[in-house]
């Protein structure tokens, strides 16, 4: 597979934006310094939007040949024409090109090696493929008035949006994300895709305008050119380096995971301080579907801050149903007319969450979006629960849906006339507008409650010669076994293509025995007097320092591995900062059992699983006759129905420090969540990235460095 902001090839790399080299004075000029990812607009020299450097860079050939500044050393083809011209004044002996050598100075000499050095550093990374596109965002995070009830409430915006903006990529797209936090409190932002994030080498910076302390632009005799600064390599001769330049094909088909740096929860990231700003680096490799974002920090999600991603396929790979007219994204959830701050100190107190104030859609409540269509075209609707306690159910007057994805499985395309969408959960269906020329209620109401929230959007047919009826057509409220046949329903089309040309159902993963059965039972144990929510009995505690940021610097006394257990244990909940530890390439059974009388709703970063089995009552060693060994769909956030259990299995192909937790935002954020470390211990960034260059370091990591460059 291919990864990574270092696109090498043996005559091309492609970057993803300007390359800033020594120019004939050595620098370029301060008016030409982009603002780059990760740049502060105040402090760069130059304020130029990042949604300017929407563009790629194609090296077919080498930087210009211009001696730098600093380094003094010139390029092969300056060094050839030097002696070119030697040759003809008759000064040396002539020499073929090939077997030349050359004298340096002791500063020229130590330049060179340290560029050799830095050279085999970089060649030694995973090699990136070049055609895949950068996608450049940069996002404000401010507080503002929202009215989603009729009601003035302060509201999290993005670019003064609520929701945020969409981010709209293509399979295997990097997403370069200037996040500037502009509230008066840390945060964070967290990334719903069920395959993790791929950490490219850290952002391109351009050359300050004074000569730095050391030049680190060099170019070497053999051919190739060390530009640290924008991170990149280039060789004219690949052959200097035998065996580290492979060919495209040789890279294709890994999945290049292992990164868990910028998940955007606390476990692993700092936040970002109020009035500084991070920029977030990961690709969509080997992706496709309807995902969201959201901030994972203390109860920001309560306020807005969150927003959709839609993945399409590359237009190479064929898509088991045709181009659909339009698509929409729906961001559906029960919400609060409370303050977030409030709503946390109920929480901080050991008071549990009133009921929900009502459902929004897109932000608004009743009748508050219109979606319009042609008559007798078919669209593609996105639909993500982005809500912090309530299951939901959607339905559109009138017309039944197309089930066709999930969470990035290209699914049976089964026919519901409503459709459950629990907590965390993301689909996406179609839609014919068949029905004659009107306007008709899209309703989402809540699930398994009393009272039964309500609200709707509309649809709208171009040639509507009418508004919409005097009731929106009602649901299903309380009935579970319903939504347990429903779910059951919703399996993996094993002969379409997913990211990638090959069939979904080409990996046999029923046929693979598994090495380890992990149980997990959620409860709501009372612990010192407060409310609290626990797995295996361990409510989670953060740490003052990020867990992954620990176990990189390797800082003892904050968490143990192991500290939670595999199985329940029925016994009183205590206070923990739980971490399970796990080994690298294992293939793990994990049964969720929920002994409680409220659905849960499970989410676990950095993979996707496959829902081998749901059932009512206790799990048992011989649950597993029933389980789907050959369609199981692979989504990342699955549903555990009230005194019921569900298992899945996991390949543990990703190496970090992943959050498993309860998508019910006031249960994961009173415990009911853990880490789970996948360990090697190999170092080799085939397997994990190392810590970004950019990475804020907070707590007990405070004042220490991150990586040199």
């Amino acid at each position: 597979m291919k990864d990574g902001v270092n696109e090498f090839s043996r005559e091309r790399i492609l970057i993803h934006t300007a390359i800033h080299t020594c120019g004939t004075h050595g620098e370029p000029p301060a008016s030409s310094l982009p603002l780059l990812p990760g740049d502060n607009p105040a402090t760069t020299k130059a304020s130029v939007e990042l949604s300017s450097l929407q563009h790629k860079v194609d090296l077919h050939s080498p930087p210009s040949p211009v001696l730098c500044s600093h380094c003094r050393i010139p390029p092969p083809a300056v060094l050839r024409r030097r002696r070119g011209r030697q040759r003809k004044m008759g000064g040396q002996r002539r020499r073929s090109p090939r077997s030349a050598t050359f004298a340096f100075s002791p500063s020229t000499a130590a330049a060179l090696l340290l560029c050799c050095c830095a050279a085999a550093l970089l060649v030694a990374a995973p090699r990136a493929g070049a055609e895949d596109p950068y996608r450049f965002f940069t996002w404000n995070v401010t507080y503002g008035d929202i009215w989603p009830f009729g009601i003035k409430q302060q509201g999290i915006l993005i670019n003064g949006q609520f929701p945020g903006p969409q981010i709209e990529a293509v399979t295997n797209d990097n997403l370069i994300v200037n996040v500037f936090n502009s509230l008066t409190e840390p945060f964070l932002l967290s990334w719903s895709i069920s395959t993790p994030f791929l950490l490219h080498p850290p952002p391109l910076r351009a050359l300050s305008v004074a000569p730095p302390p050391h030049c680190l632009l060099c170019t070497l005799a053999c051919g190739c050119f060390l530009v640290p600064a924008a991170s990149l390599f280039w060789c004219r001769n690949s052959s200097f380096f035998p065996g580290f330049f492979l060919s495209p094909r040789d890279w294709n088909g890994i999945q290049q995971r292992r990164n868990s740096w910028q998940d955007g929860v606390w476990g692993t990231n700092c936040p970002i301080p109020p009035g500084r700003n991070f920029t977030y680096v990961l690709q969509v490799k080997d992706q496709i579907g309807t995902y969201f974002y959201f901030p994972s920090l203390a109860f920001h999600k309560a306020a807005g801050g969150f927003g959709g991603i839609r993945i399409l396929s590359r237009p190479m790979i064929p898509v088991p149903f045709p181009p659909p007219a339009g698509d929409f994204t729906i961001l559906a959830g029960d919400s609060f007319k409370a303050n977030h701050t409030d709503l946390q100190a109920m929480l901080d107190n050991g008071q549990n969450l009133p009921f929900p104030d009502g459902l929004l859609i897109n932000g608004r409540g009743w009748n508050g979006n219109t979606f319009t269509v042609d008559q007798g075209k078919t669209y593609r609707f996105r639909v993500s629960n982005v809500g912090l306690t309530q299951s939901i159910n959607i339905r559109i007057e009138g017309h039944t849906i197309k089930l066709v994805e999930v969470e990035g499985s290209h699914t049976l395309q089964n026919t519901y006339s409503t459709l459950d969408v629990h907590l965390g959960q993301s689909y996406s269906f179609l839609l014919t507008a068949d029905q004659p020329g009107r306007d008709y209620y899209i309703v989402v109401s809540t699930r398994f409650t009393n009272p039964v929230l309500t609200t709707t959007a509309i649809l709208h047919y171009s040639v509507s010669s009418g508004g919409v009826g005097t009731t929106p057509p009602g649901g299903p409220t309380i009935q579970i076994d319903y939504s347990l046949n429903q779910a059951r329903s919703v399996r993996t089309n094993l002969t379409a293509s997913g990211p990638r040309p090959n069939p979904q159902g080409s990996y046999h993963y029923g046929l693979i025995n598994t090495t380890r059965t992990i149980r997990l039972a959620n409860s709501a144990p009372i612990i010192n007097g407060k409310q609290r929510y626990a797995v295996n009995s361990v409510s989670f505690i953060p740490s003052d320092t990020p867990l992954k940021v620990v176990d990189f610097y390797k800082i003892s006394g904050v968490f143990s591995v192991g500290s939670i257990p595999d199985n329940p244990t029925f016994g009183g909940g205590y206070l923990q900062t739980s971490v399970m530890g796990a080994n690298y390439r294992d293939y793990i059974e994990i049964v969720f059992e929920n002994y409680e009388d409220t659905l849960q709703s499970w989410h676990i970063d950095g993979y996707s699983f496959f829902v081998v089995g749901m059932d009512g009552g206790q799990w048992s060693s011989a649950s597993r006759q029933g389980y789907n060994l050959r369609d199981a769909v692979a989504r990342c956030t699955v549903q555990v129905y009230p005194k019921s259990w569900t298992a899945i299995y996991m390949a543990l192909d990703n190496v970090g420090m992943w959050n498993i937790r309860s998508e019910n935002w006031a249960r994961q954020y009173l415990g009911q969540q853990f880490y789970f470390r996948v360990y090697t211990p190999s170092t080799s960034w085939r397997d994990e990235y190392p810590i970004p260059r950019n990475a804020l370091l907070c707590g007990r990591a405070s004042g220490r460095r991150t990586r040199p460059l």
